[in-house]
């Protein structure tokens, strides 16, 4: 995959703000797994239904973290709706401990652009066939992203926490030092959507599992694991290169996602 296809097979899969998976089965075909190996509908609970334990948990964690907006902790999460590539790599920077840009890490971005449409496949089927609404079309209160984004997009699993976690596992595994760091930074992202208003906390749970359940799936094909390696090897050089640029702000973003959202 050349950088020209991952933007196009990257945007596909996230097509981001409104619902990250909108793909058919033919653009899934371009992940790394062959159509029917794994059903998540089955995999995940049902999504919670009026009168549940959880679905009453949902709307008081909604109306609980509203106080947010307006604060730095708000203000990461209306930065953490944007998903492009280049904004991800931002995101993980001071995790990774290095500054990253799509076009310095080709092989990476191949293979979580890849794995991506995997996981934002399969969230999609979950959404459309649970069907559950947003969590402020239950609950009045204020959200961080325009209403239009996630217009005819619905709640469960979260699209952006699975495509989060997606990039956090991936980046573990290629920098197992700076896993604690960067799947903290995933936790984080997903809590953003919390945060935001945009979902509800079984939302953002529930696309962690999907994209843990998916990738999976991924490790055993001979592809995934080929560019495994290939990203690692990338990955490494990058790291150790002292031309590569150094993130900034790193320990008040860090200070930042270590306060709990509840």
């Amino acid at each position: 995959m050349n950088g020209r296809t991952w933007i196009m097979a990257a945007s596909l899969a996230i097509a981001t703000t409104a619902a990250v998976p909108r793909l058919g089965l033919s653009q899934a075909r371009s992940g790394y797994l062959p159509s029917g190996t794994i059903d998540i509908t089955t995999i995940l609970q049902a999504a919670p239904h009026k009168g549940d334990a959880q679905y009453e948990a949902d709307r008081a964690i909604f109306r609980a973290t509203r106080h947010w907006l307006g604060t730095p902790r708000g203000d990461l999460a209306t930065h953490d709706v944007r998903s492009d590539p280049a904004t991800m790599l931002g995101a993980f920077s001071c995790a990774l401990g290095v500054s990253l840009t799509p076009q310095a890490a080709p092989k990476t971005m191949t293979l979580i652009g890849k794995a991506a449409i995997d996981t934002s496949t399969q969230a999609g089927t979950a959404k459309n066939y649970f069907k559950r609404d947003r969590p402020f079309v239950i609950d009045k209160g204020p959200v961080c992203e325009p209403l239009a984004n996630m217009t005819g997009s619905y709640d469960y699993p979260s699209g952006h926490a699975t495509w989060s976690w997606t990039w956090a596992l991936l980046l573990a595994e290629l920098a197992p030092d700076r896993s604690t760091a960067i799947l903290t930074r995933g936790r984080a992202y997903g809590e953003s959507r919390i945060v935001c208003g945009s979902h509800n906390a079984s939302a953002v749970e529930a696309g962690r599992i999907t994209a843990s359940a998916t990738l999976a799936a991924d490790h055993g094909q001979a592809a995934f694991q080929a560019d495994v390696a290939a990203a690692r090897a990338e990955l490494a050089a990058l790291r150790a290169d002292p031309a590569t640029p150094k993130p900034q702000n790193c320990a008040a973003e860090e200070a930042l996602i270590s306060k709990p959202i509840l």
